[in-house]
C-alpha cells in the first residue's frame, strides 16, 4: 500500500460549469484535477474562471487559495474575501455564492457525512 504520492501533471483535468439554476452572472468554467477520492473524502485542485453562481454544501470542505481573487457571500449578506494564502473551512448547511473576481485556484479536503 503506498502512503504517499507525489503531485504529478498526470492527472487530467474534468471541465465543468455551474448549472443554469445557480449562476448568477458571467461564464465561469471549473476545472477540476481529482488527486484521490474514497467514499466520503475527495482532494485535489479546483481552477475557476471569473463569474458567481449560488452554492449550498451539504459536505464538510478545507481549501487552501493559490492564486486569484474570489469573495464568498454567506446567506445574510457576510463577505469573505479570498485571496492567494487563505485558508478555509466550510461547514455543511453553508449556503450562499461564490464569485470568482480574477481567476482562483485552491486545493482542497471534502469530507462527506453520513
Amino acid at each position: 500500500m503506498t502512503l504517499a504520492f507525489k503531485i504529478t501533471s498526470d492527472v487530467t483535468p474534468e471541465i465543468d460549469h455551474p448549472s443554469e439554476e445557480k449562476l448568477i452572472s458571467g461564464t465561469p468554467e471549473f476545472t477540476t484535477w481529482s488527486l484521490e477520492e474514497t467514499e466520503d473524502q475527495f482532494t485535489g485542485i479546483w481552477q475557476s474562471t471569473p463569474g458567481k453562481w449560488y452554492v449550498s454544501y451539504d459536505e464538510w470542505e478545507y481549501f487552501n487559495i493559490l492564486e486569484g481573487h474570489s469573495v464568498l457571500t454567506d446567506a445574510d449578506g457576510n463577505e469573505t474575501q479570498l485571496r492567494a494564502g487563505d485558508r478555509m473551512v466550510i461547514r455543511p448547511g453553508f449556503s450562499g455564492t461564490w464569485e470568482v473576481l480574477e481567476t482562483t485556484r485552491k486545493d482542497y479536503v471534502i469530507r462527506i457525512f453520513a
